[in-house]
């Protein structure tokens, strides 16, 4: 018996039809069935499942003597299902790399639940990616297993079969199947979710939503929009012939309504001299189904009167006059804002007539955010070196405040912003400023980047639009051809840089500035920043940094925290901290011995106050290697992450120290010692020598007497690795650590 049945219902789509089979037959997770279910389709639907049925034991051909629709033809795939869980797919859309190993883990963790929801993104034509906007509703953060009554918001994620994986055997309990007709998808999905015993979220695109052009059933002008009655009418059975799911009737009342609303206010749906009489079946249906407790939302009581009485002129024109009132209020601030760019720009063209001013360099860094990563540590050096060069900085308003004193502070999209832009002798960034920018002659411009890239960049996202998130390469081009240098602290960044970003600039191979301060820390600064961190003497600090995730909506969370600092020992802490990218902490209550440190302004100072880094794939772990402490990577999902974004080289062939594959592994490298065995600091001399060639302490004095001196002779040579003095450690934790906790591991490493 298989793990899944993956069922795929065909009828003219033979353009997208190997593309989605070979989605599912190339998944890394092998134990599954294809059922593929060719619904008499006239094109080559047939054809090409028999083809595929031929080659693949796994897959099993279905072919029906009539059209029966996209119900029926599942309900006729499902006959043959075999496995533990069933899976639907349409045959237009793909599941995404690691799909099938991502849900059986999931299922395992969850302890089998009767239904799993994962998530999707739409995918379109021009090859861009969107994830689902109702994501933050599949978090996998509180129970691993709840009712519909606990977690009523996963409603509000589109009503769909196929991102659901459904036990077989819950199915057969309750009888479901497929009806005829359009929205079939209606009478299946509101009975399952209030019916299931269990129900469990996976926080991962797993399916790619093909948005057509033309070929959307639900997206034509027909009569058979008017099946949406019949599927409530079925809906409504279900719940009646269970008195346990009678406090659902006025939820699925209020969405039935809005759904009635939203078929009839589409202009593409209903066929013309139809609508009355859709909206008398639908007054019709507000009667009979009308339950006490279902009030409509504020913002939808209009709509649901004016079924209630059958005013569908009304509702017609109430509808046109908010649209147009809408409409007037886009317009007045479109109007607003265009006024006000038009303005700005005008300002910016003038003073894009007047000289550059010599003497000065404006500043940024993540996309004008706090003061910070490599350009903040060359504006500091420039400070010191050339206090004749006046600089400023660009942030937001919340940022503001970490910009030092005698640094000019520039909010963006002011006027002082773009004449900043305009006059200013040198700009700095590690990301690109606005795309508007005009880099006129006497300009220089320093591409400071913001790390070691292991992931893909620039133009090699062209073969990963998923993570590109519709980027615009002939503007990302635009941008390179401004740069005048670009930084580098090694050659496997320079190598990548001019491949990514191909231009005319100069390779600055002088190390990271931000960098410098673990050479230059002393042993009282790391005293002190620990205790401004709250990390008691003489424990042991792990800093966990986990990097971002584009196959997943929100944060991925895949290590109990509180188990892992309950296993290390009462005499360590963990350190916290979320990729830039979130708004959430790691942990989302406090633990003990755990500290959040997401919202610290210097990563920098978390580095000098661990003794060691735990992280994924971050390129954290290049910066923190020049510190020359223990790195420990923990990589659950090497195969997905890889597939989704990319990568330059495989981490684990050349690791940083040790790697776990595991949270029981992870654990054990601590318990053991391995973290910080003779094995792992061979790994992390190797690694060193590789990627922090430049990064001796003086990278941002190279920096400022070259690009802003033009002092290039005498530049201080790179120090050899076997001369450099990193920032002491802090004291490590005892050996005992695992003993005291009462933790006795479960494998060990060499």
């Amino acid at each position: 018996m298989p793990r899944f049945s993956v069922i795929v219902p065909a009828y003219k789509v033979q353009a997208y039809l190997q593309e989605c089979l070979d989605s599912v037959l190339t998944q890394t997770f092998e134990d599954f069935e294809l059922i593929a279910v060719d619904d008499c389709s006239p094109d080559a639907c047939g054809a090409i499942i028999d083809e595929y049925a031929a080659r693949d034991r796994r897959v099993t051909a279905v072919h029906l003597q009539e059209n029966q629709g996209l119900g029926r033809a599942r309900n006729a795939g499902l006959a043959r299902a075999t496995g533990d869980y069933v899976l639907f797919l349409d045959s237009d859309d793909t599941l995404t790399p690691g799909a099938l190993q991502a849900i059986t883990d999931r299922l395992k963790e969850t302890g089998g639940p009767d239904v799993l929801v994962y998530d999707y993104a739409r995918t379109y034509w021009s090859g861009e990616a969107v994830r689902n906007e109702r994501a933050t509703q599949l978090t996998e953060e509180g129970p691993d297993t709840f009712r519909l009554a606990d977690r009523p918001g996963l409603l509000k994620v589109l009503m769909v079969v196929w991102n659901k994986a459904y036990s077989r055997e819950f199915i057969e309990k309750q009888s479901m199947t497929f009806p005829p007709g359009y929205y079939e998808d209606t009478p299946w999905t509101y009975p399952v979710l209030m019916a299931a015993g269990s129900l469990t979220t996976l926080d991962r695109v797993c399916v790619h939503y093909r948005q057509r052009r033309l070929g959307n059933i639900l997206s034509t002008t027909s009569r058979k929009h008017f099946d949406l009655f019949d599927q409530y009418d079925r809906v409504f059975a279900f719940i009646d012939s269970r008195p346990e799911l009678a406090s659902w009737r006025p939820v699925i009342f209020r969405r039935m309504i809005d759904h009635f609303t939203t078929v009839f206010t589409k202009r593409d749906r209903l066929p013309r001299g139809s609508r009355a009489e859709f909206f008398r079946r639908a007054r019709a249906h507000y009667a009979r189904y009308r339950t006490p407790g279902a009030t409509p939302r504020l913002s939808t009581r209009a709509r649901h009167s004016m079924v209630r009485l059958g005013a569908h002129r009304t509702y017609g024109t109430l509808f046109k006059a908010l649209a147009l009132r809408r409409r007037a209020h886009r317009l007045l601030a479109t109007a607003h804002r265009t006024v006000r760019a038009a303005l700005l720009q005008l300002h910016y063209r003038v003073q894009l007539r007047l000289p550059v001013r010599k003497n000065t360099a404006v500043f940024a860094a993540y996309w004008n955010g706090a003061y910070s990563c490599n350009p903040a540590a060359i504006e500091s050096k420039l400070r010191e070196l050339a206090p004749h060069i006046r600089t400023a900085w660009i942030s937001a308003p919340a940022h503001r405040h970490t910009v030092p004193l005698a640094t000019r502070r520039l909010a963006p999209g002011t006027f002082s912003y773009w004449t900043a832009l305009a006059r200013s002798a040198y700009l700095v960034n590690n990301v690109n400023f606005d795309r508007r920018l005009v880099k006129r002659p006497g300009q220089t411009f320093l591409q400071t980047h913001h790390g070691t890239p292991l992931k893909s960049m620039g133009l090699d996202l062209r073969r990963h639009p998923a993570a590109s998130h519709g980027m615009n390469f002939h503007d990302l081009l635009s941008n390179t051809d401004k740069w005048d240098y670009t930084l580098s602290a090694n050659r496997h960044s320079t190598l990548v840089w001019e491949r990514a970003y191909p231009s005319r600039y100069t390779t600055l191979e002088y190390g990271y500035p931000r960098n410098d301060r673990f050479q230059n820390a002393t042993s009282a600064d790391v005293s002190r920043i620990r205790e401004s961190l709250s990390i008691p003497e003489g424990f042991t600090a792990l800093l966990y940094a986990p990097t971002h995730r584009d196959y997943v909506a929100g944060q991925r969370r895949t290590l109990d925290l509180e188990r892992l600092a309950r296993a290390l020992g009462p005499r360590c802490v963990i350190l916290t901290r979320a990729h830039y990218s979130y708004e959430a902490p790691l942990s989302p209550t406090p633990l003990p011995r755990v500290i959040d440190v997401s919202a610290h302004p210097s990563v920098e100072d978390l580095c000098l106050a661990s003794d060691a880094l735990i992280t994924d794939y971050s390129s954290l772990m290049f910066d923190y290697a020049s510190l020359d402490r223990p790195i420990v990577l923990h990589i659950d999902d090497w195969e997905a992450y890889e597939a989704s974004r990319g990568t330059y080289f495989d981490v684990r062939a050349c690791p940083p120290g040790a790697l776990a594959r595991t949270e029981d592994e992870l654990i054990d490298i601590f318990t053991t010692d391995h973290w910080r065995g003779s094995r792992s600091a061979q790994l992390r001399s190797a690694f060193r020598a590789r990627f922090c060639t430049y990064d001796d302490g003086r990278a941002a004095e190279r920096v400022v007497r070259h690009v802003f001196l033009g002092g290039t002779p005498g530049l201080p040579a790179p120090l050899p690795l076997e001369n450099r003095t990193p920032a002491p450690a802090p004291q490590h934790f005892p050996r005992t650590a695992a003993a005291t906790a009462g933790y006795i591991p479960s494998n060990t490493h060499s």
